[in-house]
């Protein structure tokens, strides 16, 4: 029943009688859904509907408390900040004063803790001036999040580039359908409904030497998508749909099997079987 400190998340405090409101304009999830014992995930997107940081985030009293990546904090402060206007709203960086923790594998939940808000299977997150006692790593973790097919924001996700659709939000509970605007809706929107998509984020299984993020992934010699993060046998690529045919994908050294979860929903056509 693993329980691992997070050092590379980070945390980002919503403070204010607005907070509800001014983030709920500008972010990709009902943020009036986050309340105690409930977090909601969700992204931040440029005006053009491309994808510029992901978190979580946890109601703590008069507070939203947006569990980040933790090189990613300041800069979320910043683009926020940026459309405070005359919202009462203050915004602080209390990554260095605040721990991250996960629990998954039926791990006791603590004080404080809620349900990860993408997969039940994820287990609990906490946000806490007191961590808890850890008996596993964030590699550990991170293991953990790559055989549930979980993306991790900048490993997986281009800045200013990348679509939420195509690294899942949709079927990980990162986007809603019906709370109104919010910057980058309209291309979220036309991608789902005019069915668009033409590539996703797919968990694979690497057998060979793990490549370097970034490595062009080859079908038949054609170039069909790019490794992105990994760890032993376990990785997440970006692939071309059309590449999910069965043919044998190589990337580096390695051979890449598409490993499909059962959260993932993709095109009949496109759908190999789901490992």
């Amino acid at each position: 029943m693993p329980i691992a400190i997070l050092p590379e998340r980070g945390v980002l405090e919503v403070a204010g009688e607005d907070r509800v409101a001014f983030l709920q304009g500008l972010v990709s999830n009902d943020v009036a859904a986050a309340v105690p014992g409930r977090a909601v995930f969700a992204a931040l997107l440029t005006p053009q509907g491309k994808w510029l940081a992901d978190f979580i985030m946890i109601a703590e009293g008069e507070r939203l408390l947006l569990d980040c990546e933790r090189a990613q904090a300041a800069m979320l402060a910043q683009r926020l900040g940026r459309f405070r206007l005359r919202s009462r709203v203050a915004l602080r960086d209390l990554s260095a004063e605040m721990t991250v923790a996960a629990g998954w594998g039926g791990a006791p939940m603590p004080a404080g803790a809620v349900p990860d808000p993408r997969l039940a299977e994820a287990g609990w997150r906490l946000v806490s001036a007191a961590p808890p006692e850890a008996d596993a790593t964030a590699e550990d973790w991170d293991a953990h999040r790559l055989s549930l097919g979980l993306p991790d924001g900048s490993r997986d996700l281009v800045g200013e580039q990348s679509l939420l659709l195509e690294a899942g939000f949709d079927e990980l509970a990162g986007v809603s359908w019906t709370k109104g605007c919010y910057m980058g809706q309209e291309l979220t929107a036309r991608t789902k409904y005019r069915g668009l998509l033409k590539r996703r984020l797919v968990p694979v299984a690497v057998e060979g030497p793990l490549p370097a993020p970034g490595t062009p992934v080859l079908a038949g010699g054609a170039e069909v998508g790019e490794m992105r993060s990994g760890r032993g046998a376990l990785g997440i690529a970006q692939l071309r749909l059309e590449a999910l045919d069965g043919r044998a994908l190589r990337c580096g050294e390695a051979v890449l099997t598409p490993r499909l979860p059962g959260w993932m929903r993709l095109p009949a056509e496109a759908a190999p079987a789901r490992g």
